[in-house]
């Protein structure tokens, strides 16, 4: 069982930055950031394997950015120029072998899940 505990998360106007971080107790093949507004289902948005392949849903592309520090095991995402619509619940998610890289923004694919971090942006 890996336990996945996130942190970051917090309010800022429309334009700023935040960085969230997620801490994995054991190994990871893929790892991913998901976000689930009020009312909407669950988005992949960001996923990265063990070979530093990334993918990003097209909403967040080429404002946010995923990394992992494997010293440290911790999952990264750097959230730039954010706007309202970015406001949701983020998770951190983990799966402990290779997954296709077209099924990875599905989250029935991943067996650990971080608890949450809010993000909120105002406009």
């Amino acid at each position: 069982q890996v336990q996945l505990v996130e942190s970051g998360g917090g309010s800022v106007q429309a334009g700023g930055s935040l960085r969230l971080s997620c801490v994995a107790s054991g190994y990871t093949a893929v790892m991913a950031w998901f976000r689930q507004a009020p009312g909407k289902e669950r988005e992949g948005i960001a996923t990265i394997d063990n070979g530093e392949t990334t993918s990003y849903a097209d909403s967040v592309k080429g404002r946010f950015t995923i990394s992992k520090d494997y010293t440290k095991n911790t999952l990264y995402l750097e959230m730039n120029s954010l706007k309202p619509e970015d406001t949701a619940m983020y998770y951190c998610a983990a799966a402990p072998w290779y997954l296709l890289v077209g099924s990875r923004k599905d989250p029935s694919n991943y067996n650990y899940w971080g608890q949450g971090t809010q993000v909120t942006v105002s406009s």
